[in-house]
C-alpha cells in the first residue's frame, strides 16, 4: 500500500503559524498536527478536508501519494 505524503509542514510556516495554534484551528491536538507532518500518521478524509479548506486550497496540494517504486 502505497504511503499518503503531505506539504503540511511547508504550508503551516507559509502562514506563519505553530503547530499549537493550526491544532487548535482545526480541533486536534499538537501532537496530532507533529505526527501529520512527520508522516507517522495519516489523517482521516474529514481531517484532510478539513486542513485544505483551513488553508483555502485543494486538498492534493496538501496530501499527495508517495511513489516509492512499489508499482500500482
Amino acid at each position: 500500500m502505497r504511503k499518503v505524503g503531505n506539504k503540511l509542514r511547508f504550508i503551516r510556516r507559509m502562514h506563519d503559524l505553530t503547530q499549537e495554534e493550526l491544532g487548535n484551528a482545526l480541533g486536534v491536538t499538537r501532537h496530532t498536527i507533529m505526527a501529520l507532518e512527520s508522516r507517522k500518521y495519516e489523517p482521516s478524509i474529514a481531517l484532510a478536508l478539513a486542513i485544505a479548506e483551513f488553508f483555502k486550497v485543494p486538498v492534493e496540494e496538501i496530501f499527495f501519494f508517495e511513489n516509492k517504486g512499489e508499482g500500482k
